[in-house]
């Protein structure tokens, strides 16, 4: 498949959308890790673009108490596929998260 050709005011304004998504993901992470929102806010939002988009190890590394090896092990125990984003989580796996954030 061929790539698409764009104007360079195209490219331009993709990146700067781009840069403005990871920019909000960040500040989404920064408020996790200080405890200003938690998993159920994050999953309740999963129908926003920026949240949805979010990988599920990501944004439970962002929780406090939790690192990678966590994560990882985390979602090994409930079936949740290390690259699958938030929006794509079954509500069975929603409610053993949060059943397991308490």
């Amino acid at each position: 498949m061929a790539v698409p050709k764009i104007t360079p005011e195209e490219r331009a304004k993709a990146l700067q959308k781009a840069q403005q998504v990871r920019k909000d993901r960040a500040a989404l992470r920064e408020k996790m890790k200080a405890g200003a929102m938690t998993m159920k806010d994050v999953i309740d939002k999963k129908d926003d673009d920026i949240v949805g988009g979010m990988r599920v190890k990501y944004v439970l590394e962002s929780l406090p108490g939790i690192g990678k090896v966590r994560a990882k092990e985390l979602m090994d125990r409930i079936g949740i596929d290390e690259n699958r984003k938030i929006k794509g989580l079954g509500s069975r796996q929603e409610a053993a998260l949060l059943e397991y954030l308490k």
